[in-house]
């Protein structure tokens, strides 16, 4: 069993970044995936960015690409998104997402669908205006 506490939302202006958080339990950093998933209102949680553990391979939706990096560490075992250059179509509610099975091998799931995984926290908000 994983549990996934998210942190770090807020509301920042449009240009300005913020960093979250995802604190886990449960050995999925040496074995499984795990990926960070966004929720607009009206929309479907789709994956935003993702990581396969221990191997640190990383998929990125289209939309995010070059502004938003996912990393991981396990030594903290804590899971993090740096969202740099926000833009106001980024405001959303965020997930961090675990699954000790990987759809695919070498990012974990398919940025920019909608897999379910598994394990889900509870969301943070971010708000960009």
């Amino acid at each position: 069993h994983v549990q996934l506490v998210e942190s770090g939302g807020g509301s920042v202006q449009a240009g300005g970044s913020l960093r979250l958080s995802c604190a886990a339990s449960g050995d999925i950093f040496t074995n499984g995936c795990m990926g960070w998933f966004c929720q607009a209102p009206g929309k479907e949680r789709e994956a935003v960015a993702t990581i396969v553990s221990g191997a640190g391979l990383t998929g990125y939706a289209d939309s995010v690409k070059d502004r938003f990096t996912i990393s991981q560490d396990s030594a903290k075992s804590t899971m993090y998104l740096q969202m740099n250059s926000l833009k106001l179509e980024d405001t959303a509610t965020y997930y961090c997402a675990a699954d000790f099975f990987c759809p695919l091998p070498t990012r974990g799931w398919e940025p920019g669908a909608t897999p379910d995984p598994a394990y889900w926290g509870q969301g943070t908000q971010v708000t960009v205006s």
